[in-house]
């Protein structure tokens, strides 16, 4: 009880001591403020933009490898005219790696054009077509609104069918339900059995819109955009508790290099990537922003930190007579260094507060396909940063304040 009688009345004393000199209390402030707005902002839009460009890649899908001719290339030297002689995947590769796989919790075929228009009548959208196998629901993130996904039957016998993005049905159908409704694509006939969940824009899209996508079993999709051979994309899923799906990536490499012949000491000439590559180069340019951040805010919150002693150290100044009357009465010298630096941190907090409440109003402002979000954790961040500014900034004022002869104190003008 008395603990807390005693914050009560220290934090009587801060707020009165901070009224009184409003002036000197804002521009002491804004050190703080802007050290703690630079930081918390920073961390916040580089939140934002890891996760806007992460839900762009959901598509790629989690735990997969791809099989592929070209390598995804995130720094270092790319042998273009080395990748350039190795051969495509084929369909017959996908189904050997379909029926041999063990350590695959999934294996599907893809294979994509853009630009292609799907027609009804005068109405008409560009879009991207994606063939795929019937497995590629368990790898892609592919939520159905309206509609479902395709029957094993239609991907197998090359069915004109389609699981359409949902800016398709708005075009060549506004304001109708286009499930079960018949449009034209390559000047075939197809059928929309489903409609995925629209996603909105996101700040990197891969491919195009997913909301302007269009699935078909990849049979059709051969028929109708591939000549000669068929190449394909592979994509295969590892289990859960495949760590870092080691045991499918060498069960692929054998496979592989067993169809295509490849002798034990020649290079393999396929390539495996995984979406976790593209993670870590994300997560990598994100750091060095976030240090950018820290090191913009540090200056700032250094010169609000010194802004802060000087002002605690006038207020000692100013009070000195007051603390020799203090401790005339008894008070205790733990009481009077908890009553300064109370004040220290009070203010810092104050200034912290501003930045933070800056940056909410940050969010606000449209960015496009870019939502700005302050997550708990950058506030809390936000909130410490500038507590212990507050006890660094003050505990040398509250201890000199707090060790005065009461008898010198008293005598002080």
């Amino acid at each position: 009880m008395k603990f807390l009688r005693q914050i009560w009345e220290s934090f009587r004393f801060a707020w009165q001591a901070l009224r009184s000199n409003l002036t000197r209390t804002i521009l002491s402030l804004l050190g703080v403020t802007v050290g703690i707005f630079a930081i918390v902002a920073v961390f916040t839009i580089v939140d934002s933009l890891e996760k806007s460009i992460k839900d762009s890649m959901s598509f790629i899908g989690d735990k997969v490898i791809y099989v592929q001719k070209w390598p995804w290339s995130f720094g270092g030297e790319y042998q273009w005219w080395k990748y350039f002689q190795w051969p495509e995947p084929t369909y017959s590769e996908y189904k050997y790696l379909y029926d041999n796989l063990e350590s695959a919790s999934a294996v599907a075929v893809m294979d994509s054009r853009g630009g292609i228009t799907l027609k009804n009548g005068s109405n008409s959208i560009d879009a991207q077509v994606q063939g795929v196998s019937f497995e590629y629901n368990l790898i892609s993130d592919i939520t159905i609104a309206g509609g479902r996904y395709f029957m094993p039957l239609e991907t197998s016998n090359a069915r004109n069918v389609a699981v359409v993005g949902a800016d398709i049905p708005a075009a060549l159908f506004p304001g109708q339900d286009a499930v079960g409704k018949e449009f034209k694509l390559a000047g075939n006939k197809f059928v929309i059995v489903g409609v995925q969940e629209k996603k909105g824009e996101s700040l990197v899209n891969f491919g195009g819109s997913a909301d302007k996508n269009c699935l078909i079993p990849f049979a059709s999709f051969s028929k109708l955009f591939q000549s000669g051979r068929k190449r394909a994309n592979i994509v295969v899923k590892g289990f859960p508790d495949d760590e870092g799906m080691k045991s499918v990536e060498a069960e692929i490499t054998g496979l592989m290099r067993t169809r295509r012949g490849i002798k034990p000491r020649d290079d393999s000439n396929f390539s495996l990537n995984k979406p976790e590559a593209a993670a870590q180069a994300i997560s990598g340019l994100f750091a060095v922003l976030t240090l950018a951040g820290w090191v913009i805010g540090s200056f700032s919150i250094l010169v609000g930190g010194f802004g802060i002693a000087n002002i605690m150290f006038v207020s000692v100044k100013e009070r000195t007579n007051l603390i020799g009357i203090q401790k005339s009465l008894g008070a205790k010298n733990y009481s009077i260094l908890f009553q300064f630096l109370f004040e220290a941190v009070m203010l810092s907090l104050v200034g912290g507060l501003v930045g933070i409440l800056l940056v909410f109003l940050l969010s606000f402002i449209p960015m496009g396909s870019l939502q700005i979000i302050m997550t708990p954790g950058n506030i809390i961040l936000g909130l410490a940063v500038s507590c212990i500014i507050g006890v660094l900034s003050g505990i040398v004022p509250a201890m000199l304040a707090a060790r005065m002869d009461p008898v010198i104190a008293i005598r002080a003008k």
